[in-house]
C-alpha cells in the first residue's frame, strides 16, 4: 500500500470508496510479494500493481465488481486455474489476492493508518482472508493500542483479537508481512481461520562491525530474524560482498566514522554488534555506539578484554550509565564455541531483550509464555 498511498489517500479524503487489491499469499515464482497492492477508483483510475502486469486486467474487473457489491473477495490466480492462466500468469506462480472496498464507511481507521505510514510509525493491519467469520474483517494494531475486531459481535472476539495483537506486534518488530492461522478463539494450534497481517514498519537494523567469520554467522542469523544487516570493517580485503552474501550491505570504512555518519538513522530497534575485539577499532566505535539511541550494543571478547575495554572507555569519558548499556561479553550463556553457536547466543539475547524474556528455560518458569513487550 505504500506504493499507492499518495493516490488512494486523495480518493479517501474526497469521500470516495475505491477497490483495493492486495496480494495476501504467494506460491512458487509469483511476480510480486505479499503486500503488493493495486487500487481502482470509482472512475476507473488505476494505481499500483499486484503482478507486474500478468493479471492486472482480471483484478481490475474484480475490483469494479467488488465496488458494485460492496463485498470483499479473495481470488486465486495461477497455473492451477485455467481462467487465471488464460489472463497471463505464465510465470508458474500462484497469487491469492484480497479485493475489498475501502472508504470512510468501510475503513474508518484508514486516514490514521496512512498518517502513521507517512511518519514511518509502526502500524499493522490484520484482515481475515479465509475461514469462519467475515472475510475482510479488520483490526488495526499499533505498538500500544488496537482498533476494530476480527470477529465483530462474537463472544470469543476478545481472545482472537488478543492473539492476533501479540503476533502482529511481533511481526511489526521484525518488519514481516504474511499470514497467520488460528482457531476461532485465537488458538494457535488450529488453522481454521487465516489472517493476513500487513506490517508497515521498516525492518530493524543490525550493524555488525568486524569482517570476521563470527560476523558472517551473525549476519546470517540476523537476516533470518528479519533485520536489515550491515557489515562494516575498515579493511577492504575482508569486507567484501562475496564473504557476506546474507548482508544487505557491506561497508568499507572505519567503524566509528561510519556510525557517526549514520547515527541519525539509529533508533531503539537498532542492534549494534561489535565483533572486532581490537582496541583501536572497538574503543572509538563504542564511544559513539553507547551514545546513540540503539536498543542493543554488544561487544565480543574475553572477560579480560572486557575489563580492559571498560577501563579505556572510562578514560575516554563515558559515564557509568552509558557503560551499563554495554552487553559484554556479548550473547547469552549457552556454552557456545563455534561462530554459528555464538551467533545463536547473540540472537537469543536480541530476542530476550526485545520481548523482556528471562533467558531461563521455559520449563523453569510459570505464567504466560508470550509476555507483553517491555
Amino acid at each position: 500500500m505504500r506504493d499507492v498511498l499518495g493516490d488512494i489517500a486523495g480518493w479517501y479524503a474526497s469521500g470516495e470508496t475505491f477497490g483495493l487489491a492486495t496480494v495476501v499469499h504467494t506460491f512458487r515464482s509469483a511476480p510480486r510479494p505479499p503486500g503488493a497492492a493495486m487500487a481502482v477508483s470509482p472512475g476507473g483510475e488505476v494505481a499500483g500493481s499486484v503482478s507486474g502486469g500478468c493479471v492486472e486486467g482480471a483484478v481490475y474487473e474484480l475490483a469494479q465488481s467488488v465496488l458494485e457489491t460492496g463485498e470483499p473477495v479473495v481470488q486465486r490466480y495461477g497455473v492451477t486455474d485455467d481462467d487465471a492462466f488464460a489472463v497471463g500468469l505464465t510465470c508458474g506462480g500462484i497469487l491469492d489476492v484480497l479485493v475489498e472496498p475501502v472508504g470512510p464507511g468501510t475503513f474508518p481507521e484508514f486516514a490514521e493508518v496512512a498518517g502513521a505510514i507517512e511518519r514511518r510509525e509502526p502500524v499493522a493491519v490484520a484482515t481475515v482472508v479465509a475461514g469462519p467469520g467475515r472475510i475482510g474483517a479488520r483490526r488495526v494494531v499499533w505498538a500500544d493500542r488496537a482498533s476494530g475486531s476480527l470477529a465483530p459481535g462474537e463472544p470469543h472476539a476478545g481472545r482472537l483479537d488478543a492473539a492476533v495483537d501479540d503476533d502482529a506486534r511481533g511481526m511489526l518488530a521484525q518488519g514481516i508481512t504474511g499470514q497467520r492461522h488460528y482457531g476461532p478463539r485465537g488458538e494457535r494450534r488450529l488453522d481454521d481461520l487465516t489472517v493476513f497481517v500487513h506490517s508497515f514498519a521498516p525492518p530493524p537494523k543490525l550493524l555488525v562491525f568486524g569482517a570476521i567469520d563470527f560476523a558472517a554467522a551473525v549476519a546470517r542469523v540476523g537476516k533470518f530474524l528479519g533485520y536489515h544487516v550491515t557489515v562494516c570493517d575498515a579493511r577492504p580485503v575482508f569486507a567484501t560482498a562475496k564473504r557476506f552474501p546474507e548482508a544487505d550491505e557491506v561497508v568499507v570504512k572505519w567503524p566509528h566514522k561510519f556510525l557517526e555518519e549514520t547515527r541519525a538513522d539509529i533508533d531503539g530497534r537498532t542492534a549494534i554488534c561489535v565483533l572486532t575485539h581490537d582496541p583501536k577499532f572497538d574503543v572509538p566505535l563504542l564511544e559513539v555506539a553507547l551514545r546513540t539511541d540503539a536498543g542493543y550494543v554488544g561487544a565480543m571478547g574475553s572477560r579480560r578484554t572486557h575489563d580492559d575495554r571498560l577501563a579505556r572507555l572510562r578514560e575516554a569519558g563515558l559515564s557509568a550509565a552509558e557503560l551499563d548499556r554495554l552487553r559484554s561479553p556479548i550473547g547469552l550463556d549457552l556454552g557456545a564455541r563455534t561462530p554459528e553457536e555464538t551467533a545463536v547466543s547473540i540472537a537469543a539475547e536480541l530476542v530476550q531483550l526485545r520481548w523482556g524474556g528471562s533467558g531461563r528455560p521455559l520449563s523453569d518458569t510459570s505464567g504466560r509464555i508470550h509476555a507483553d513487550a517491555p
